[in-house]
């Protein structure tokens, strides 16, 4: 190790994520209940990608955005989840340096991604329920194509700045990263040196995406409550409620638990909550929400008949 007690990952070549090793005894039911969860997340996800490709009467906005929801899900849990499963599995939690450099980058990027798709679809929401008669237009196909790609763009744009930072602070000599994925407050707190500019910016980016989102969200949905108080059909408000709430609830699940671990402080016993609110967030909600989507949803049930028939 160098003499000023510094020392750069690529040396070492691996990371060790230490994950749940606090509580050996949950590793293996947790190993059981991650493989369910995400065996859930794979299945579900791709029926509603499936099912939006295969039947033309669900070739709309909603299911367009929904579908890339599901695909972004579909990656976000794929890009760390077979690494927790081998690392509650074994006794090896090791990461190789490109690896938790490629993780990193990815679970933040799709992370990031998914903050802004969730506004996107809220305001696709707003148009079909406050603007219906300027509906298409406003939700033209090329622009939603734009949307979605501008979404992405923003994702891993974000990912790209925050990644090449924090791989470029000095490490200490350990390598144990106090979690269950490479995330950068985790590897932050690796460094010799003052990480205060570093935890800045990632504190002004989630607020950007995570604030900024949830803001325009609730104004979306605000706007939604006032036009549904004003309707007089019965099916017209079970239709809103049908749609707008499963979306509602999907925000809930994921915005809920993100602004617990990236808009508090740090601290010792909260970096051990944190790791089970992320769990949740990270492997509990991608499963939920083809469920959530699903159930209740007359087009989805309408398409499966017409598919099956």
């Amino acid at each position: 190790m160098p003499k000023d007690g510094k020392m750069n990952a690529t040396s070492e070549g691996h990371f060790v994520l230490l994950g749940f090793s606090n509580w050996p005894h949950l590793e293996v039911v947790l190993f059981v209940i991650v493989l369910m969860f995400y065996l859930m997340t794979l299945t579900g996800n791709l029926f509603i990608i499936i099912l939006s490709y295969l039947d033309s009467h669900l070739h709309t906005p909603m299911y367009f955005f929904l579908s890339n929801l599901s695909f972004l899900d579909l990656c976000y849990t794929t890009s760390f989840i077979p690494q927790l499963l081998v690392n509650l599995w074994g006794p090896g939690k090791t990461i190789s340096y490109t690896g938790c450099m490629i993780q990193l980058y990815f679970v933040l990027a799709l992370g990031c991604t998914e903050c802004v798709l969730l506004m996107v679809m809220s305001y696709d929401r707003y148009a079909a329920v406050c603007r219906p008669l300027h509906y298409t237009v406003l939700m033209h196909p090329r622009f939603c194509h734009l949307l979605a790609v501008a979404c992405w763009v923003s994702g891993f744009t974000n990912s790209a700045l925050h990644s090449f930072f924090t791989f470029r602070v000095p490490l200490c000599g350990h390598r144990q990263v106090d979690h269950f994925f490479c995330e950068v407050p985790a590897l932050l707190q690796l460094s010799c040196v003052d990480t205060s500019a570093n935890e800045l910016s990632l504190m002004v980016t989630s607020s950007i995406f995570v604030l900024t989102p949830l803001i325009l969200i609730l104004s979306s949905y605000g706007a939604i409550a006032r036009a549904v108080l004003r309707m007089q059909s019965t099916t017209g408000l079970q239709k809103v409620f049908g749609t707008c709430g499963a979306h509602l609830m999907v925000v809930s699940l994921f915005f809920i638990p993100v602004m617990c671990i990236y808009l508090q402080p740090p601290s010792g016993k909260s970096q051990d909550q944190g790791k089970f609110i992320a769990l949740f967030y990270t492997v509990v909600t991608p499963s939920l929400n083809p469920l959530i989507y699903t159930l209740r949803n007359k087009d989805v049930r309408g398409a499966v008949k017409r598919l099956v028939g």
